[in-house]
């Protein structure tokens, strides 16, 4: 998925300088952004409050959505750099196509992971035939500068590990939860997980105290931590905890997204991740001249266009709150 806000502005990210060392409640409340013209998706990540956690720098939050008279998702082809997107199903099913050639229909509880690496180009839509509902969050995860020019690649995880409890099933999409790897490949220490919740479950979800948290509320009423969450919702915990207290009044789900924090400062413009102005100038000229990025096969219809860039000098630094 892509960012399509046509008036992008530069989110300044990375560096510990603004990593909450110690555990704490941050509620983040969503943006709401039109994502063509049949799809509002709720942002949490970068957000004013709070730009990243760990390596994960982007999270979008979209439905339950009635699409069975609709077209449902229809993001045209657009460019990548310097990340990893990483889709993830509730309800629905979404069409992934790139330039090196894949072509993946994703269900849910399915990982697509596209590893951009220095360049690739991807469109995402809801197949001709598809069921009623969608729901699902996309998130980017930062790539670090030794592996930020890697070769372009994409992942399909059809089954993926599980960690269960009383009342909790975790499936672990990215990383490391308590026992269970995930088979995406990560280039930071990080995790993401899936939470499914019954009604009435109190359990505690061990963590890694090096890791900084957040957790996103998918669908019911859930208590994380003692704080209440409702859908489209996210709450940064911060550092320094070993286990983390649950709660579901009803039946609920949430993600856990968590990693150690990302010590780079970077530069996110539009649909890329940077280190300079100069990258991201550069990106800009070849997306929009047909270079680099490659071509997506098969999509019906244009590819997006780069948005201008902003007036004003684009500068790395660290985390800003």
């Amino acid at each position: 998925m892509s960012n399509l806000d046509r008036d992008a502005v530069p989110s300044l990210c990375g560096g510990r300088g603004f990593v909450v060392a110690e555990p704490v409640r941050e509620l983040l409340s969503p943006r709401n952004v039109k994502l063509g013209e049949s799809t509002e998706v709720r942002r949490l990540l970068p957000n004013l409050g709070r730009r990243m956690v760990g390596a994960w720098c982007f999270v979008d939050h979209y439905g339950p959505d009635d699409i069975a008279d609709e077209p449902g998702m229809q993001v045209p082809p657009h460019p990548h750099m310097g990340l990893q997107t990483v889709s993830w199903l509730h309800e629905g099913e979404v069409l992934h196509r790139d330039s090196t050639g894949s072509l993946q229909t994703i269900r849910p509880r399915q990982l697509g992971l596209m590893t951009s690496g220095r360049a690739i180009s991807h469109s995402e839509e809801s197949p001709r035939a598809h069921a009623r509902l969608l729901h699902g969050a996309q998130l980017w995860v930062a790539l670090p500068d030794a592996h930020r020019h890697t070769d372009p690649h994409f992942e399909f995880h059809a089954e993926l590990p599980r960690v269960t409890a009383p009342g909790l099933t975790a499936t672990v999409l990215m990383g490391t939860l308590d026992t269970a790897t995930s088979p995406g490949t990560t280039y930071t220490p990080l995790v993401g997980a899936d939470l499914t919740l019954a009604a009435g479950t109190d359990v505690r979800l061990p963590l890694e105290r090096d890791f900084e948290y957040a957790v996103l509320a998918m669908s019911g009423e859930a208590h994380v931590d003692g704080v209440p969450l409702v859908p489209g919702s996210m709450l940064y915990l911060g550092c320094g905890r070993d286990e983390l207290p649950l709660r579901a009044d009803s039946d609920a789900g949430l993600m856990l997204l968590g990693g150690e924090p990302f010590e780079e400062e970077l530069i996110m413009f539009w649909n890329w991740i940077g280190r300079s102005q100069e990258e991201i100038v550069q990106a800009r000229r070849d997306w929009m001249e047909g270079a680099r990025f490659g071509t997506v096969k098969g999509y019906d219809g244009a590819p997006l266009p780069a948005p201008e860039l902003p007036p004003v000098p684009l500068k790395p630094r660290g985390r800003v709150r």
